[in-house]
Formats: structure tokens, sequence, C-alpha cells
């Protein structure tokens, strides 16, 4: 069907009605689709993570899948860290495999929004992602992966990470965005040791 400008322009969309850092980062985006969130170990992408999840409780439920680390005492400080107990009851924490992952999925009163942290401890394909995309076109998945000489690792992380509507890359603290939807303001998860690691020209000491 050929969509004629006016069709495209006056086309009404459900968005997020972000606001402050989030909206200077993302704008406001559709609850469909990918993000993903990528960068080196021990720079902070868990915690922004955890950020970003708590942020998005205020519109939609959220289901974290910490299928690498499961109940930790690192995932713990995170949450901590965050304030996610503000969250309760609109977030849920569980280490779920892709099967047992899209069955609580398919349920009623399910949650629209989804991490997977990490992309490489669930294994998938970019086949798989794209069967979770065509199953659930009013979810938005939300990815963390590791990295390998700067970009997603693996083959599926990075055909992934060029479908997403958002991407962050996570590097010395700071989380820096690249969305469809406008922004593109970085966002600092640890001031200072972001400030420590920047003023060098981004060599931590």
């Amino acid at each position: 069907m050929l969509i004629p400008p006016t069709g495209v322009l006056t086309a009404k969309f459900e968005t997020l009605t972000f606001d402050g850092v989030w909206k200077d980062a993302i704008g406001c985006p559709e609850v469909t689709g990918s993000w993903i969130i990528y960068g080196p170990t021990k720079n902070g992408k868990t915690t922004f993570a955890m950020m970003l999840a708590k942020y998005l409780t205020n519109f939609e439920k959220v289901f974290y899948n910490s299928i690498e680390e499961g109940l930790s005492r690192s995932v713990q400080i995170a949450y901590e860290r965050v304030g996610m107990i503000e969250a309760s009851g609109r977030i849920t924490l569980e280490r779920e495999g892709l099967e047992a992952m899209i069955e609580r999925l398919r349920k009623r009163k399910s949650a629209n929004i989804v991490f997977i942290d990490s992309l490489q401890f669930l294994g998938i394909t970019f086949k798989d992602y794209k069967r979770l995309k065509t199953m659930f076109p009013r979810k938005l998945f939300i990815f963390v992966s590791h990295t390998a000489n700067g970009q997603p690792d693996g083959k599926a992380a990075v055909a992934l990470w060029r479908d997403a509507s958002v991407s962050f890359k996570v590097e010395g603290f700071r989380a820096t965005p690249v969305s469809r939807y406008g922004g593109g303001q970085y966002i600092d998860i640890d001031a200072e040791k972001a400030a420590a690691y920047w003023i060098t020209g981004g060599v931590s000491k």
C-alpha cells in the first residue's frame, strides 16, 4: 500500500512521554522493537541498565532477566545504588532461559518492557531475536551486551545492534546514546568516576 506524505505525517504512535535527562538522551520512544546497551566489563553496564529499568517502571511493568548473574550480590548492589526499592511492584527480576521467558511473556498482563542481561548468556541467534519481535510486537526488548573490539560481541549481537532503535555505548561510567527518536545527550552513571575517566581522554588510571 502506498502511503502519501500526509498519511506519514499524520500517523499516530504510542510513545512514552520521557522528560529530563532521559528525554535529552533518547527522545520519546515507542514501546516496541529493541534497544541495546553495550560496553566493556566493569564500566557500569548493569548499573545503567538498572537506572533505565527503574525509570521505565514509571510507564510500564518491567521484567529483568538476569540470565548472566541471577540474584547475586553485585545485582543487589546495583539495586541499592539506583534505589530500586522505589519501583517495588512494578519490576520483577528472574533468571530464565529463552523458552521459559517466552512462556512468561505469553501470559496476560505480562511486562511490556523486557531486559535481557546479557545477550551472550541467553545464547540467542539473530533468528531467535526476530522470532521474539514477531511473537511480541507490542513489547520492548532491551539487551545488555558484552563487547569485542569496541562493538557488541558476536554476529547476533552486531546484527541486533544495527536493528535496534536505541543503542547506548557504556564506557568509563558514561552511557552515550544513538536514538532514532532524537536526543543524543550522554548520561553519567557515576559522575565522579566518569569525570576521572574522561578527563584523561578516556584512559583510566
